[in-house]
């Protein structure tokens, strides 16, 4: 295990070391297939279950071995039995003498009179009950409205990751793959699906009820099972290569799910073709769920998602909105392949699926929409994410080790989906499109219906392109952080440049590496561009230091590393660089992913204490003249951060603010408000981007204000007006009228919480309430959020409304969640620890205080989320790293009035 041609990489750790600790059910009984009879009751929300599974019991099995062993949470147990089969003949049925559930290891134990034969086949039948709950985990229910106007129920699934367990007894762990058939017995009135169409459907006596049975599934984990129970519309389309896909909508508004059904349709054949491997089932089905934790999850050929990740209104919707949904559709459909064909074998490498998927969302868009630019908006999305978080001491590695599945619910976050998606981007840089497609291809064949491990699909990448990738690779996957790359030194000359480099890893706080920690190395591809465009040759830097000579094309040229931001790093280049680097931004000769990496990498640098402040500012004064929406979206964020620091300094901030504004009103000036017949997808973007920080920075400029004001009045006369206001500027100019605004003005936004059709429009509302400036209405945001006027999925995005809406919003939204804690616990539950997450960053997000950080963290000692508990340690380590660098911002030049009237 862990091999190269037959060598163990020092890096690597073996198989029995993975393993070590794992909390596993025994192997000594495992599953071959499951059928599975579940009756709803969506009235009294539980539901009667029976589960008949078909077991095989390994040789070495005990002679007087007499229990088995299974997940369960939740489950009322009725009986069990079990019979073996011996070719055609069939004991008599052996009952459970004794039934123990344990609720702290969600397990139950059936023990039996009798032994369990070893080395046999066995047919274990259990009846059981549970309940629909409503934390949107398991199977669980949600409310809708129908075409009448009713409130209704409707039953879903939401399994991963250990919550199959809630459904039906299982063995819950992904390597348990086994064959599925689902038998569901609902009101005859609705309709119900699964993973597979459906093989039958009866009508039961007294005509209220039908039993509708499903095909044979794959083998599969239980993770990826699905059902949904309730009143749907649809539309269907079918792919190329004959796969039949049905988007389900809520009844009467089945126009809202064909952008998404475009979408899948031309993704599936895009992936069909990519991997050399048929998509494997007879249909997909694609469905959105009122009530929905996630954004969307990847049940094999039934995907559910959340409705605004799904649902689109034709007329209104955004084009950020059109963007997000066809990022979230290519995101599930690739793990119908990464991920549901080939499993990870444990949770440890759960960023297989999500670092895959994340790399081919973006792939995928790119193929169907080139308009929308994907891998350059993939440097301030996905990369950037993924090097804030990766950058705190509280960060984990890629594969990060799982000795409890419960782990696993703190690891889905930017590490595993964004650093796992720019590691893959990186492997396609280095080995070429062409190694990298056959590699996937080969891998897929290999593993198809199996289980993996990481170095699976390195050997693969290895066989194709015939590179040391696991060797490579180890450094980025195995080891937390990623490094910085120091320009040491540099020799000039008309012709060409040589620069001396080193590597260590970075830290956002720029703290002092011990010296064991200085001596992390990484293998970095070290790529490089020039007015000339990126060149051709490679070089891999496997030790600390390395030396580096590249061509240029005039005695004044420049020279940038990393280029495209191929690679999850930081580059510090010399004070030489930049100045030379200011002439490729000016002439937008450096590319717009290379022009917004500068800017963020030294917005990094800068906090870390590896550059000096007022050189960020100085850069940021060549982009006066930028019109790039992917380099504004850099822009922004460093605009933003540098707001948020700021902030506790009223003189600094003023400053600051002043030379913001100059920026963001050249840019208010090229693109203007109104829409142009011209405008591309980017340039409705970049118009939405304007017009937020307008609101941020020149909210209370009379022109702003009134353009603000005029637009929200025509569009309050008729909601249907998206001349006036796009979807696309819709929550900042609410945010730009609250705040100048009062009561009259809160009534009015907040009123069309209530009016808005669809839940993309109310989210407008729920991201600007909390900036209306009187603490009152801040503090009326608060408690008509938590009220239950709004979903449970939907509550955070008030808060933080709120908490990042100004100085004093933070403070009340942080007072409002410490004395509301016992309330907020009760309402998430016992369900998706992401909702806590979300509400601890919104209320307490944007404090830039060593005070603030200790009372944080003294809080949460007091009142522990365990949970929750990584996302705390980052969050503090966050707002620790943010007080060093205003303490450093006051030191520097940018205290002085007059560094800001030199620029």
């Amino acid at each position: 295990l862990h091999k190269t041609n037959g060598a163990r990489s020092s890096t690597m750790t073996g198989a029995a070391d993975k393993t070590a600790g794992r909390v596993l059910l025994p192997a000594n009984i495992v599953p071959i297939r499951y059928d599975i009879k579940l009756t709803p009751d969506l009235e009294a929300f539980t539901f009667a279950g029976e589960c008949k599974i078909k077991l095989s019991t390994s040789a070495d099995l005990g002679p007087d071995h007499r229990e088995i062993i299974m997940h369960a949470k939740e489950l009322c147990f009725a009986s069990a039995a079990f019979v073996r089969t011996d070719g055609n003949a069939t004991t008599s049925s052996v009952d459970a003498e004794e039934i123990r559930v344990n609720t702290k290891a969600t397990t139950v134990a059936f023990v039996f009179g009798t032994a369990i034969p070893a080395n046999s086949t066995i047919y274990l039948t259990i009846k059981y009950s549970g309940f629909l709950n409503n934390q949107m985990a398991g199977f669980y229910r949600s409310s809708y409205t129908n075409i009448h106007g009713e409130t209704k129920i409707m039953a879903s699934t939401q399994f991963e990751s250990l919550d199959a367990r809630r459904a039906f007894p299982c063995w819950d762990e992904p390597a348990r793959k086994a064959v599925f058939g689902v038998t569901l017995v609902v009101p005859r009135e609705l309709d119900a699906f699964s993973n597979m169409p459906e093989s039958g459907c009866r009508t039961l006596p007294g005509g209220n009820q039908k039993e509708l049975s499903f095909l044979d599934s794959p083998i599969m984990s239980t993770y990826l099972l699905a059902f949904v129970i309730g009143e749907f519309d649809h539309i269907q389309a079918q792919t190329e290569h004959g796969v039949l896909i049905k988007v389900y909508t809520p009844p009467g508004k089945s126009e809202s799910g064909q952008f998404a059904l475009d979408c899948a349709t031309k993704a599936l054949d895009r992936f069909n073709d990519f991997f050399g491997v048929p998509y494997p089932l007879p249909k997909l089905d694609m469905v959105g769920i009122p009530e929905f934790a996630a954004g969307a999850m990847e049940n094999w050929g039934l995907v559910t998602y959340r409705e605004v990740d799904l649902l689109i209104d034709p007329l209104k919707a955004s084009n950020s909105q059109k963007q997000r949904v066809c990022t979230v559709v290519t995101h599930e459909l690739a793990h119908q392949w990464f991920g549901n064909l080939v499993t990870m074998n444990w949770w440890d490498d759960l960023w297989l699926n999500e670092g895959f998927a994340s790399w081919a969302e973006n792939w995928a868009s790119d193929c169907i929409f080139p308009s929308m630019k994907m891998w350059d908006q993939f440097t301030t999305g996905h990369l950037s994410a993924a090097l804030r978080l990766d950058a705190l001491r509280s960060s984990h590695p890629i594969q990060v080790p799982i000795h409890h599945a419960e782990e696993v619910e703190e690891v889905f976050d930017a590490i595993s989906y964004c650093k796992g998606g720019s590691v893959v981007r990186m492997i396609r840089a280095v080995i070429g499109m062409k190694a990298f497609q056959s590699g996937l291809g080969k891998y897929m064949k290999r593993h198809a219906y199996g289980n993996t491990e990481t170095f699976d699909l390195w050997k693969a990448w290895e066989e194709t392109s015939d590179m040391p990738i696991q060797e490579m690779m180890a450094s980025w996957t195995e080891q937390m952080g990623f490094p910085f790359v120091r320009v040491v030194g540099e020799t000039w000359k008309d012709d060409e440049v040589t620069l001396e480099l080193d590597q260590m890893w970075f830290l956002a706080d720029g703290s002092e590496l011990t010296e064991e920690e200085s001596k992390k190395i990484w293998t970095i591809p070290i790529l490089t561009c020039t007015e000339e465009g990126t060149q051709e040759e490679m070089t891999f830097m496997r030790e600390k230091t390395a030396s580096i000579t590249i061509p240029l094309s005039s005695k004044d040229g420049w020279v940038k590393l990393n280029a495209g931001q191929e690679v999850p790093m930081r580059i510090l280049p010399t004070p030489t660089m930049v100045d030379r680097m200011g002439e490729g931004i000016r002439n937008k000769k450096l590319p717009p992913c290379d022009r917004a990496g500068l800017l963020t990498d030294a917005y990094a640098l800068v906090k870390a204490g590896h550059m000096q402040p007022e050189t960020l500012i100085r850069l940021l004064s060549n982009y006066s003249e930028e019109e790039e929406y992917i380099v504004w979206q850099g822009i922004g964020d460093v605009l933003s951060g540098l707001d948020t620091i700021t902030s506790d300094d009223e003189e600094m901030n003023a400053n600051f603010k002043a030379f913001a504004r100059t920026l963001v009103i050249n840019l208010a000036k090229k693109v203007g408000w109104e829409s142009k017949k011209t405008d591309g997808h980017l340039s409705v973007l970049l118009r939405s981007i304007m017009i937020g920080l307008l609101g941020s920075f020149c909210y209370d400029d009379e022109d702003v204000s009134s353009e603000a004001k005029s637009r929200f009045e025509a569009f309050q006369a008729d909601h249907d007006d998206v001349l006036s206001l796009p979807s696309d500027m819709r929550s900042s100019v609410f945010k730009i009228l609250l705040k100048n605004g009062g009561e009259k003005e809160y009534e009015s936004v907040l009123a069309y919480f209530g009016e808005a059709t669809d839940n993309a429009e109310r989210k407008h509302v729920l991201a600007s309430l909390g900036h209306a400036p009187d603490k009152k209405l801040k503090e009326r945001t608060l408690e008509w959020t938590t009220s239950g006027v709004v979903k449970l999925q939907d509550f955070f995005y008030a808060m933080g409304s709120v908490g990042r809406s100004n100085k004093e919003g933070r403070e009340i939204s942080w007072a409002f969640y410490k004395s509301n804690f016992e309330k907020l616990s009760g309402m998430i539950g016992k369900g998706s620890p992401s909702l806590m997450d979300a509400c601890i960053v919104s209320c307490a997000g944007a404090f830039c205080s060593k005070e603030k950080a200790d009372e944080i963290e003294a809080f949460f000692e007091e009142n522990p989320l365990p949970k929750s508990a990584r996302k705390i340690s980052q969050l503090i380590e966050s707002m620790r790293t943010n007080a060093a660098f205003l303490e450093m911002l006051q030191k520097s030049e940018l205290s002085n009035a007059s560094f800001w009237k030199s620029l």
